[in-house]
């Protein structure tokens, strides 16, 4: 059930079985040579789409700018401060809360929000209670990141090796390419690829991985592969947001 295809009649009636909602976010950034701009959100999107239709819950709208600063002297690349994402989940929490959703399951495709996120939370839940709502108490927000789940690392793993890298990986592209097969993107790839370096501002991090590439080989990705990867990441967190949900 996707919340931008139902009516509020439809959302209401949902509310009265459950007051849980999947949140899907990623980033717009680039990806290496080969890689969509709009990656993780769309991996995101499809995994989350996938859990709500596992799990009968309601998805909301893909939040598809996250942080990344660092991708930003990437043509391309957009980003959200840290503090202006903070506001956005903030807002986006608070405006369901009032309609009494209480758990926010929120499926990630950026390491780069992670720690924006974690803050958001926290931030939320000090606004929420500010607010007084009779059930402030009763919020919480999950984050569960896709591309860390144990089966989609395991199999990562075992297909790519060290050649996964760290962004621009190819179990992300390969999924992107599941998604849109019509998209896939061909690129001359260098055989030197940046690796290991810490990230700092825009511009060093383009110097330090001049492609967009941290370490990763992605003309190992294939549609095939995708495939598996979206089905392991929909029966992992399938199974996580059902525990969120029925717990206390």
């Amino acid at each position: 059930m996707l919340l931008h295809l139902s009516t509020w009649l439809e959302v209401e009636a949902y509310l009265e079985h459950s007051q849980g909602v999947i949140m899907p976010i990623g980033s717009t950034e680039q990806h290496g040579p080969t890689g969509l701009i709009g990656t993780d959100a769309i991996c995101a999107e499809a995994i989350a789409k996938g859990v709500g239709e596992a799990t009968q819950a309601l998805v909301a709208p893909t939040i598809n700018i996250g942080m990344a600063l660092h991708h930003t002297a990437f043509p391309g690349s957009m980003s959200l401060r840290p503090s202006t994402m903070i506001q956005v989940v903030k807002e986006y929490v608070t405006c369901l809360a009032k309609a009494r959703f209480t758990k926010f399951f929120f499926i990630n495709g950026h390491g780069g929000n992670i720690a924006t996120l974690k803050a958001a939370f926290s931030e939320t839940y000090a606004h929420l209670a500010d607010l007084n709502l009779p059930h402030a108490d009763n919020v919480k927000c999950y984050l569960g990141n896709w591309f860390m789940c144990g089966s989609v690392y395991q199999l990562a793993k075992e297909l790519y090796g060290d050649k996964e890298g760290s962004h621009a990986t190819p179990s992300e592209v390969a999924l992107t390419q599941y998604v849109y097969p019509e998209a896939i993107k061909q690129a001359p790839l260098s055989p030197e690829v940046g690796r290991g370096y810490k990230i700092y501002g825009a511009e060093d991090f383009r110097r330090r991985y001049p492609d967009g590439r941290m370490g990763s080989d992605p003309a190992l990705a294939t549609p095939e592969h995708g495939k598996q990867f979206y089905e392991l990441a929909v029966k992992e967190l399938s199974h996580t947001y059902l525990e969120f949900v029925n717990g206390e």
